[in-house]
C-alpha cells in the first residue's frame, strides 16, 4: 500500500486534516494518523516500537526512525489509518 496516497493522489496536510487525521511531526517527514479508520492490525506496533509506542505520549515518535524505514513500516498499514506527508516533496 502506498500510504502518501488518497485514491491515488498524493496526499496533502490539509487534506488529511480535512478528513480526521492527527499530524506527529518529525524532522523530515509528517506523520499523521486517523483512530477512527484504524483497524488495531499493530503492524506499525510491530514494524518499528521505537517510533510507535501505544503506552506512550505522543505514542508515535517520528524522528525515532529513519526516513527510508518509516515509510516502509507505514506502507503496511492496510487500513490507511497512517499516512504520511515527505518535507523533500518526493
Amino acid at each position: 500500500m502506498n500510504n502518501n496516497q488518497i485514491n491515488g493522489k498524493k496526499v496533502t496536510e490539509e487534506v488529511l486534516l480535512e478528513n480526521g487525521y492527527r499530524k506527529y511531526s518529525g524532522t523530515e517527514l509528517d506523520i499523521y494518523y486517523n483512530k477512527d479508520i484504524c483497524a488495531h492490525i499493530g503492524n506499525c506496533v510491530r514494524g518499528n516500537s521505537a517510533v510507535f509506542e501505544v503506552g506512550r505520549r505522543p505514542w508515535i515518535m517520528t524522528d525515532n526512525g529513519s526516513i527510508d524505514e518509516n515509510i516502509r513500516v507505514l506502507d503496511t498499514c492496510p487500513s490507511g489509518a497512517l499516512k504520511y506527508v515527505r518535507k523533500d516533496g518526493k
